[in-house]
């Protein structure tokens, strides 16, 4: 059993492919999604890995039913999702021999839905990792296959353990894919009631309540720092970013800024150091450089 479907997007995804065309599986049809214009694209290319392997691969939704067919004619003994971005509906999971598997980037059941790096640092977890299961037709909830534990680090951005769940990823799959060809792979029935679900994250949840504690500014913060949106506030009118911070003692009403050198702001508990920030269509810079720029000192950031 060593024919296979693919639908991948972003590193998980290239890595995968690569790791499976590394052990021999022979990869009949790969499904990717065309980069999207108000996406900062930072990850490797899926289409181009393609290309570069002479892989066939198609960009639209593999649920069209012209897709669905082809698939059927193609009798894979797998379909794989690494990381594509659409559902992939219950027709299609039927039509593999062995089966469909599914890569999430979490520890599941919890975590299943969207966005699962980015939720576990702005949550504060030190772990995540990534799990293997078995598709069915509701999202994240076939049985597991296997999974590969990583160590969130309160200095890691979402963006660091990103790389760590894509190597945990490899690394999972490089284990598993053995066993899948040879039918062996074990199947734990995933409890949802021990789990949680996380929705989409779009740039305007990116918006700093100072009201919470210093410690949960910074988890926002450093789970949507570059290359994500970033998380943001104003300042006598005007949006500004804050990519980069620190939480730390002292108190302060939540906004208020506190200190100058370092540049210090409350919260509802602790205050933060703020390190980098962005007013909104100007250069990134640290604190004291933007400080140097005001013609009078800043007092207070605002929800807007």
């Amino acid at each position: 059993m060593n024919n296979i479907v693919i639908c991948a997007y972003h590193n998980v995804g290239y890595r995968c492919i690569e790791e499976l065309l590394r052990q021999g599986a022979e990869v009949s049809l790969i499904f990717t999604h065309e980069d999207s214009p108000t996406e900062e694209i930072w990850f490797q290319s899926v289409r181009e890995l393609a290309d570069s392997r002479g892989i066939p691969c198609l960009t639209s939704d593999i649920n069209l039913p012209a897709n669905v067919e082809r698939v059927r004619a193609l009798a894979p003994d797998f379909i794989f999702s690494f990381y594509y971005r659409t559902m992939i509906k219950q027709e299609l999971l039927e039509i593999p021999k062995a089966g469909a598997a599914n890569l999430h980037g979490s520890l599941l059941p919890r975590y299943r839905g969207r966005v699962p790096i980015n939720w576990a640092v702005i949550n504060g977890e030190t772990e995540t990792g990534a799990t293997l299961h078995y598709m069915v037709a509701k999202p994240d909830a076939g049985d597991i296959i296997d999974q590969e534990r990583i160590e969130i680090f309160f200095t890691d951005s979402a963006h660091d353990v990103f790389a760590k769940v894509t190597d945990a990823a490899v690394t999972l799959l490089s284990r598993a894919w053995p066993l899948l060809r040879a039918g062996t792979a074990s199947r734990t029935p995933m409890d949802l009631t021990s789990g949680s679900y996380f929705g989409g994250r779009k740039p305007a949840d990116g918006q700093i309540s100072w009201k919470k504690n210093a410690r949960e500014i910074y988890n926002l913060i450093r789970g949507v720092t570059h290359p994500y949106p970033g998380a943001f506030t104003y300042c006598e009118g005007t949006k500004v970013y804050i990519w980069q911070s620190w939480p730390t003692t002292g108190s302060g009403e939540p906004g208020q800024v506190v200190s100058h050198d370092p540049l210090l702001v409350g919260t509802g508990e602790g205050v933060l150091e703020i390190k980098m920030l962005q007013l909104e269509g100007e250069p990134e810079v640290t604190a004291q450089a933007f400080l140097k720029t005001r013609q009078t000192p800043i007092t207070q950031f605002q929800e807007n």
